[in-house]
């Protein structure tokens, strides 16, 4: 028998005491705990809840506060936006080493992906990219780890990917899109383009 047992939330009550000595007259109380939100509410756990629940399971705000409402806590669409703020703030810098890691290296998968972005003025959505690079050499005997790091752009322009690999020098196996060869010619010698058939046959 398979069983469900719906989430829980909890309150977490932080009790610090506060001694004073009757002699030298000072006071002492244990610091507060370091909160991942600046006098936010949320713990590391909850945050992370709304993080996959909003990325991986494509799960909107909005819905996440009407299913924390119904577990009777009121959480509004802009408290969450100001939790996933935050913690994509703290983020950065896991992004920014992951991204060191795959441009590293001297052989590069990339590709690029249409999401739907919302576009508020015209209370519709609008089709952004999302670009792909990832690092794969186990196939080859490479020791590094396998990686892929994801960089959000507003269209699909060729001045993309060349931003995004202006240090890279190696091999890149990419689909069909024009916009790779400028990679080429841009005057970076120690680049290689590999077509998608290539790539299958290396």
């Amino acid at each position: 028998m398979l069983d469900w047992f719906p989430a829980q939330l909890r309150v977490l009550r932080i009790l610090r005491p506060k001694y004073a000595c009757r002699t030298c007259k000072n006071v002492v109380q244990a610091a507060a705990p370091e909160r991942l939100i600046a006098n936010g509410l949320a713990t590391p756990g909850l945050i992370a809840q709304v993080l996959v629940a909003k990325y991986c399971d494509h799960t909107p705000l909005y819905r996440q506060s009407k299913i924390f409402a119904r577990h009777g806590v009121d959480l509004p669409r802009s408290t969450l936006a100001g939790w996933v703020g935050g913690a994509s703030w703290w983020l950065e810098a896991l992004h920014r080493r992951l991204s060191e890691h795959v441009f590293g290296s001297d052989i590069l998968f990339a590709d690029d992906t249409p999401v739907p972005v919302l576009d508020p003025g015209r209370g519709r959505t609008k089709t952004g990219r999302l670009w792909a690079y990832a690092r794969e050499q186990r196939g080859w005997s490479g020791a590094d780890p396998p990686a892929a790091v994801f960089i959000y752009a507003p269209d699909r322009r060729a001045e993309r990917p060349e931003a995004h690999l202006a240090r890279f020098e190696g091999v890149l196996h990419v689909d069909g899109y024009a916009g790779f060869e400028r990679l080429t010619a841009s005057g970076k010698s120690a680049r290689r383009l590999l077509g998608a058939h290539a790539a299958q046959v290396l």
